[in-house]
């Protein structure tokens, strides 16, 4: 008898605190919680904030870089720069085929995309008309200059650089520019300082495309090279600055 009179007093205290819970829930103040925002695609960088070339004429931007002495090149190989060619702006096709096809006329592609196999190169770096044709003993006869030639900048601030940037640097269609293939090899690694395009008429918008990326990359000049860069310029008051590529530079 005792053990049933337990258990109802056990049930009524528990349904008489479920009663109490409920009443003073209808009391407590509304609270509102505000949770953080999630990154969304829309707050992801894009094109229009992303690390660019600078604009404006040659002279000016020349005047912003920074000038120092040739870091040492210990530590510098071209695979630094990631792999060669690789298609850094997406569009399905390797840069050195994306270079010919802006580079060249009349030319004709693999199945229609991508792979350059003919074309007509107006040389800028000599004057000279040049026929590309795919093939092994042909092809070296148009070859890709990375403009700002990547030893180069690996001793005026690349390696300081980490290596997507390295990447976007040696692939940025910004810094390369199809051209004669042995004035190319007779360039090697120089900067305006110890080489100039043969074609007089082109120095003005040579020098002022290693100035856009220069600018782009946070690359620095070494004296001789402002010198000579400077020297170009005084022919050419006013000498835009190439457009840029929409491939992000240094942040």
């Amino acid at each position: 008898m005792r053990t049933g009179r337990r258990k109802l007093w056990i049930a009524a205290a528990v349904l008489g605190l479920l009663v109490v819970l409920v009443a003073g829930c209808a009391f407590l103040p509304n609270i509102a919680i505000t949770l953080p925002t999630l990154p969304t695609a829309s707050t992801a960088p894009t094109a229009s904030t992303a690390p660019v070339a600078p604009t404006g004429d040659a002279a000016t931007a020349l005047a912003t870089l920074p000038v120092k002495g040739r870091a040492p090149k210990t530590g510098y190989a071209r695979t630094q720069f990631g792999p060669a060619w690789a298609d850094t702006d997406r569009n399905g096709c390797d840069q050195r085929n994306d270079v010919l096809a802006r580079d060249l006329t009349k030319t004709t592609l693999k199945g229609g995309r991508c792979v350059v196999l003919t074309g007509t190169l107006k040389d800028p770096y000599t004057g000279h008309t040049i026929s590309f044709v795919r093939g092994q003993g042909t092809s070296e006869a148009v070859q890709i200059d990375h403009v700002v030639a990547l030893s180069d900048a690996w001793q005026t601030g690349a390696q300081q650089l980490d290596a997507a940037v390295r990447q976007r640097l040696a692939t940025d269609p910004l810094n390369l520019l199809a051209v004669d293939g042995p004035t190319n090899q007779s360039k090697s690694d120089g900067d305006a300082a110890t080489w100039l395009p043969p074609n007089k008429s082109f120095r003005c918008s040579y020098v002022a495309r290693q100035v856009a990326v220069k600018a782009k990359y946070h690359l620095w000049v070494i004296p001789a090279e402002r010198d000579a860069v400077a020297r170009v310029l005084a022919g050419c008051p006013g000498q835009a600055l190439p457009a840029d590529s929409g491939i992000p530079g240094a942040g």
